[in-house]
């Protein structure tokens, strides 16, 4: 199991709009090409969406990346998504061997 702990900071006065923008249009293009999205936080200063999404091994991740950025859903919304962000983290993760 490979995990993307995803941290985006979010222009000022729009992380409502983006939540809801986030789970009403972005999700289910994730969804659609087979992502999973973990879960969803926002932090306490309520400027930063935390959110993580899961894929089976490396070649999961990708494949559904490569089919969720190729796919005319996204490029139909890419800007404006884009447009609530100022800035982009992305921490791959994969559980501790004991």
């Amino acid at each position: 199991m490979i995990e993307q702990l995803r941290v985006y900071t979010v222009n000022r006065g729009m992380m409502d709009q983006w939540v809801a923008y986030f789970n009403g249009t972005i999700v289910p293009i994730m969804t659609s090409v087979g992502m999973k999205v973990s879960g969803q936080w926002v932090n306490s200063d309520g400027n930063q969406f935390i959110w993580i999404r899961s894929f089976e091994d490396a070649d999961d991740l990708k494949a559904k990346e490569k089919a969720f950025y190729d796919s005319s859903a996204w490029q139909a919304v890419v800007d404006k998504a884009r447009s609530h962000l100022a800035r982009i983290e992305v921490h791959q993760m994969e559980p501790v061997k004991k």
